[in-house]
């Protein structure tokens, strides 16, 4: 369908692309990866003509059409409604509509033949077009992707820009391009929109080319990988997640290759040294001298998966209870976010706050951080030391500033080669650290901002879409830093990759409460499917039927339901700290059979296994029973709610 052979491109003297191929087929689901930088958003671009190649070409089908939802789309405003700008992806249907309109028009004076038989030829073609379901498909299109019913007859120009990307990603699902190319379209999508994209992406009839840095998007729904590196186009048969693997992989080979042609080197450069003198070797020494120059060389492999050892500290710990919110009610105007709405963080907890755009996770952030007024109380704990990151924490950071500067006036006290060191870990080495912030590009901000919120010995850490702007390298090294930090933290986040591998509880707000789920984002998932697969309260009652059985319970039922959801989530609290010991004392065990000195001894090794199988079956009891409780909790929070 489409073919770039040979492609260079060239920005000043740098080679972006040197001499590289790719050949899409008609239904390729491609996801470009590739560090910032690499020359991602340029391909697309030169592959929609904006850009020219420096050499080489790009051959596409006759029949191939290309639409490209990228960044630049987020100034178009338009008077129309968001529903007229998504329909104008049927130009063709809609000009059909407008000329059954003139014709019908025409019709109320002209009853000929000739204009009958046009009417009618014109109706045919425009139900050839489904133009009678264009407008629905514009609707579920529209509120697949977060836009409520009654946003659809407001104008463009009256939506922020995120959401003004989101009408042009409609319009381009609604044209059905032979190839559909996306530029970073999860960055302004909340969770299930991004869930509805994937479905629809999945089943998509056209090729798709991806840019990403959201593991699990591109997991779901792409199915060849191509990794964009050293101005070079690699292809790997299939997912995200197949693509680490299979590189993994060919990284060992090619490192292997390396080491061992390195050694066939040193080797001939020695035969030549030693024997470069004599006469009668001089045939000998000139051929491996030649076979040398002749040789191509294999690269060393440089491994882009940076391993982060981030050491916090913290001038004191909180206490148990870090905030405390107890009936509290905020609301804008009509607008209601949270009613009457009680929570709690205890010292060491990993919270995610999930769920879909306009439910108010950010607005909770800030009345957790005290800088939002609110009907209620939000009670501070004991030792509490806060650090808010949020996206305009990258316009706070003084643009005349070098990195170092700004990170040394974080106030943390620490040393420059600590500084130095904190920066590292955040990919800004050697001469990287004396770059003034202005000329940064925004997933650098972002990893200076967040370096500095990491700095601060904060206890409690506030992070407010900290994944937006980074790609995936410096995702995974956010990741590895909160894994190691010890203190209490909440994200709102709308990545699951990241989402998975550091929260330990789950919040969401749903009919303006906050709503907890105490377990990993995984096991919530889960939870959420055997919730949704249960039959619906609207099923088997009317809504009569619901208000009764809601009044079913008295005072004192809802006082003992209290009672018992305090006494439940201690259970809970002791049985996941059991469950964690019992984690640890398996993960030894393992270690010790592991070890050849244990493996040996075959005696040792039966008493091991034997202690190994009964601690093993003891965590899967203590895991069935935690799911019971986690039923009970949930019952609980029902009856009291």
């Amino acid at each position: 369908m489409l073919s770039i052979n040979n492609l260079s491109y060239y920005i000043g003297g740098r080679a972006l692309y040197e001499n590289t191929s790719l050949h899409i087929k008609p239904k390729d689901k491609i996801g470009l990866v590739g560090l910032n930088g690499t020359g991602k958003s340029t391909l697309l671009k030169i592959i929609d003509g904006e850009y020219q190649p420096s050499s080489g070409e790009i051959q596409k089908a006759k029949d191939c059409t290309i639409g490209f939802l990228n960044q630049d789309l987020l100034s178009y405003q338009s008077e129309d409604s968001i529903l007229e700008v998504a329909l104008e992806a049927f130009k063709e249907t809609l000009a059909l509509q407008n000329e059954i309109d003139q014709v019908l028009k025409q019709m109320e004076t002209d009853y000929s033949e000739k204009v009958i038989d046009r009417l009618a030829k014109l109706q045919d073609r425009f139900e050839a077009n489904e133009g009678y379901t264009i407008k629905a498909k514009a609707e579920e299109i529209l509120e697949g992707i977060g836009f409520k019913t009654a946003d659809l007859t407001r104008p463009l120009k009256t939506f922020s820009g995120g959401w003004r990307m989101r009408v042009m990603l409609a319009k381009l699902l609604l044209e059905k391009p032979s190839l559909l190319m996306l530029d970073e379209p999860t960055n302004h999508l909340d969770l299930p929109s991004i869930q509805w994209v994937e479905n629809y992406l999945k089943t998509y009839e056209g090729a798709v080319i991806v840019v990403s840095h959201d593991q699990e998007f591109l997991d779901n729904c792409i199915d060849v990988t191509v990794e964009v590196s050293n101005g070079t186009l690699t292809s790997y048969a299939g997912n995200y997640s197949f693509y680490r693997s299979e590189k993994k992989e060919r990284m060992e080979i090619q490192q292997n290759a390396y080491e061992n042609q390195q050694q066939m080197i040193k080797q001939t450069e020695r035969f030549i040294e030693r024997f470069r003198a004599k006469a009668s070797k001089s045939n000998q020494v000139q051929s491996r001298v030649k076979a040398l120059e002749r040789l191509d060389k294999v690269n060393e492999v440089v491994d882009d998966n940076v391993s982060v050892n981030f050491k916090f500290k913290f001038s004191q710990k909180s206490g148990r209870d870090v905030v405390v919110l107890d009936h509290v009610s905020k609301a804008y105007g009509d607008l209601t976010i949270l009613s009457n709405t009680t929570a709690r963080i205890e010292r060491g907890d990993k919270i995610a706050l999930i769920g879909a755009n306009g439910k108010g996770k950010s607005t909770l952030l800030r009345v957790i951080d005290g800088s939002e007024r609110v009907n209620g109380r939000v009670t501070e704990g004991h030792n509490v030391i806060k650090s808010f990151y949020a996206q305009h924490q990258l316009e706070a950071l003084n643009i005349d500033n070098e990195i170092l500067q700004e990170m040394n006036q974080a106030g943390s006290g620490k040393t420059e080669t600590e500084l130095r060191n904190v920066l590292g870990c955040f990919l800004f080495t050697n001469e990287d650290v004396f770059k003034k912030i202005k000329v940064l590009s925004g997933g650098e901000k972002s990893r200076v901002a967040l370096a500095k919120t990491l700095i601060s010995e904060a206890n409690f850490l506030l992070l407010d879409e900290p994944t937006n702007h980074l790609d995936m390298q410096s995702v995974n090294i956010l990741i590895q830093a909160l894994e190691q930090y010890e203190g209490t933290f909440i994200t709102v986040s709308h990545d699951r990759h990241f989402i998975r591998g550091v929260a330990n509880k789950i919040w969401y707000i749903e009919n303006q409460q906050i709503k907890e789920y105490p377990g990993t984002y995984d096991e919530y998932v889960y939870w959420k499917s055997l919730q949704s697969s249960q039959p619906k309260e609207g099923e088997k009652h009317s809504k009569k039927d619901k208000k009764e059985e809601k009044r079913r319970y008295s005072n004192t039922e809802i006082d003992d339901a209290r009672r018992d959801l305090k006494k439940k989530e201690k259970e809970l609290a002791t049985l996941e700290e059991n469950i964690l010991e019992l984690e640890e004392r398996k993960s030894r065990f393992e270690k010790e059979m592991a070890d050849p000195d244990v493996f040996s001894d075959s005696a040792k090794l039966e008493s091991i296994n034997i202690e190994y199988a009964g601690v093993k079956n003891e965590i899967e009891n203590l895991n069935d029973m935690w799911e019971l409780l986690v039923e009970e909790i949930s019952t609980l929070q029902e009856t009291v709610s």
